[in-house]
């Protein structure tokens, strides 16, 4: 199966310290926070990895390269601006095959068990699902959440109880037949008209996950893995 990490964003929060560097080379406890990523994919058995980006995305790929220091084929999907993330994923679909795939955003930690994407790829193949999202309880940053999970494990569109989508999901390439690629294009619609067919589901998922987007949430996720 492929993986694709989301690296193109400006990360405009982060500024000044994404002035210079792209925010998936911000360093965590010592390495640079999309090697988290890689590290965790490659031990999954993941090989197959495409990485998106736009701002100093030369400097993600000197970095990172063909990614055999990783163990992993790395292949990347250049933007000369940032699409969103359906325009960078629709984008980059002939990287990605024609199976489902793993998407990760490039700004979470997260210690989700990544071999269970095999698995979850696998029953794509025996049902009419376009796309399984890992949802996490609501930061306090983000209180109102994002989908509501039913008791089947399908995706509701109701607005109560909802959970906050990690940014980490498996997506068909149907989901993305919309969008002509090189057009920017938001996920959430996506997600939602998929959601309106019944045909996304997903897990709520209560191990440790952050959403690195600010200088202070970097400062704490470092301390708070160093700590361990």
């Amino acid at each position: 199966m492929h993986a694709m990490i989301l690296a193109a964003g400006r990360g405009e929060r982060m500024r000044p310290l994404t002035d210079s560097l792209p925010k998936p080379l911000l360093p965590v406890a010592g390495k640079p926070l999309i090697v988290w990523h890689l590290e965790k994919l490659a031990l999954a058995g993941i090989r197959n990895v495409v990485i998106n980006h736009a701002w100093l995305g030369n400097l993600i790929e000197s970095h990172l390269g063909n990614g055999a220091q990783f163990g992993l084929n790395i292949r990347y999907s250049a933007e000369d601006t940032a699409l969103e993330t359906a325009g960078g994923i629709a984008k980059a679909l002939p990287l990605l095959g024609a199976d489902p795939f793993l998407v990760i955003n490039g700004d979470v930690w997260c210690d989700w068990d990544v071999s269970q994407a095999h698995d979850l790829v696998a029953q794509f193949k025996k049902n009419t699902q376009h796309a399984w999202l890992l949802l996490v309880p609501n930061p306090l940053h983000h209180p109102q959440g994002d989908f509501e999970l039913l008791a089947s494990g399908i995706i509701g569109s109701g607005n109560t109880d909802c959970h906050t989508f990690s940014g980490i999901g498996i997506y068909d390439p149907a989901l993305f037949d919309s969008i002509t690629p090189g057009q920017s294009a938001k996920l959430a619609p996506l997600l939602r008209q998929a959601i309106s067919n019944h045909a996304v589901s997903g897990k709520l998922y209560t191990g440790t996950w952050v959403d690195v987007g600010t200088p202070e949430r970097l400062v704490a996720l470092d301390q708070q893995i160093k700590s361990k």
